[in-house]
């Protein structure tokens, strides 16, 4: 798990990591070290902020090293810079106060350095230890051009997600629209006409995925919320109707989770306290297809057992859903 596009923590596989952190999270460390060094002189700690963060990163590396794995409790004791509250907004209103482990481990994750490793306690907790990439990831993440990388982050997209539009390819990774357009360049992107309720418009494919496809199967499924299906467009017309948006994506445009009946969403689940899986319908679906959904709720509630979790990301409906 580490932050890449859109700021966003992903899971991935290392030779994605790879791709995705030279293309996005590389582009988030300078900000994010201006702003750490600022807070440092604000809240009076340190007027030589790179000095500061660059011995609190060295140590915690070091205790990681050490350890091999570590909570944020672990790295706090071994660490004591770590504990150094800071304050955020001094003298405002909104003025609130974190730890700098906060600010340190964003740091380093940004770098590439380090990674959340295993959870603590079962899978759902949300709670992780700590780990060095490279002890994590052998040869570790960082390395690849940024450029190179943006390229082939961009042809694994098309592949996957296109025909897309240039303005989807930039929501989903975050860039500006002179990056998106010149990875888009860089991958060799083909454009290609795309029928849309208001006419034909320019999409992208990849240059070796230009064959024309069968129409999709008969299928349902329940997606989690941030499901890669449901998030990767910016315009999510054609498959989600706005009456169905409103119900199921927040105002920030994330997805909760979602009910789908061949290839478009119809409605939303939720799990309650007694394990038992909810179904909201928002759309008309055949009582066949409701079956086929109704019965795939049922394999899911006998999958997870006794775990119970909740939505980080719920959807609008589903405190209607939890009360019913």
């Amino acid at each position: 798990r580490f932050h890449a596009m859109r700021r966003t923590l992903w899971v991935a596989t290392p030779p994605v990591a790879r791709i995705a952190h030279a293309s996005s999270a590389t582009k988030l460390l300078g900000p994010e070290h201006r702003r750490f060094v600022k807070l440092l002189a604000d809240n009076g700690i340190s007027d030589h902020g790179d000095d500061w963060i660059a011995s609190a990163k060295e140590q915690v590396l070091a205790a990681l090293h050490r350890a091999g794995e570590a909570s944020t409790r672990q790295l706090g004791e071994a660490v004591p810079a770590l504990r150094q509250p800071i304050e955020l907004s001094p003298g405002k209103p909104y003025a609130a106060t974190q730890h700098a482990h906060v600010r340190i481990m964003l740091h380093l994750g940004f770098e590439g350095v380090v990674v959340r490793s295993r959870p603590m306690g079962s899978w759902v907790n949300s709670q992780y230890r700590w780990a060095a990439m490279d002890d994590w990831v052998p040869g570790g993440i960082v390395g690849m051009d940024p450029r190179e990388a943006s390229a082939e982050l961009v042809r694994r997209w098309l592949h996957t997600f296109g025909p897309g539009t240039t303005a989807d390819v930039q929501w989903w990774t975050g860039w500006t629209l002179r990056d998106t357009r010149r990875a888009l360049h860089d991958a060799g992107a083909v454009v290609v006409a795309m029928e849309t309720a208001d006419g034909d418009i320019d999409a992208w494919l990849a240059p070796d995925d230009l064959d024309a496809v069968r129409g999709p199967s008969k299928w349902v499924a329940l997606l989690p919320c941030l499901d890669p299906t449901t998030m990767g467009w910016k315009d999510r017309s054609w498959y989600l109707d706005a009456g169905v948006a409103s119900h199921v994506v927040d105002r920030n445009g994330n997805a909760g989770p979602t009910i789908w009946v061949e290839g478009r969403v119809v409605g939303s689940w939720v799990q309650r306290k007694d394990g038992t899986i909810a179904l909201g319908w928002l759309t008309d679906v055949p009582p066949a297809r409701r079956a086929q959904v109704e019965a795939t709720a049922r394999v899911l509630e006998h999958e997870l057992g006794d775990t119970r979790f909740t939505m980080r990301f719920p959807a609008p409906i589903q405190a209607e859903l939890l009360s019913s």
